[in-house]
């Protein structure tokens, strides 16, 4: 079944495409830091990294003390994983292998 994403755009089609076409880190580094400003890069790197302390049952307050996200932050990628589109859930079980 196909995902309908109420953000779907040539544009956004086009930059996922071109994500796709990267074969290495070292190329995701240059692509992304090119694209990127560094506090961009660093939220999303962050975001994935509250995702899966929280997927880990880690607490909002450690959480919070190991990363520097704040409980806004913290709060809204938990909603993500719990009604959200299943994208955090997807790279969590592809990056642990497919363990659940």
């Amino acid at each position: 079944m196909e995902y309908d994403s109420k953000l779907r755009c040539a544009e956004l089609d086009e930059l996922f495409g071109a994500i796709l076409q990267l074969k290495s880190s070292e190329e995701c580094y240059r692509f992304f830091e090119d694209i990127c400003t560094i506090s961009e890069i660093k939220a999303i790197a962050q975001r994935l990294e509250v995702a899966r302390m929280l997927d880990q049952n880690v607490t909002y307050h450690d959480i919070s003390q190991k990363t520097g996200a704040s409980t806004a932050t913290i709060s809204r990628v938990n909603r993500c994983l719990q009604y959200g589109a299943g994208g955090y859930r997807l790279v969590l079980e592809r990056l642990d292998g497919g363990k659940e």
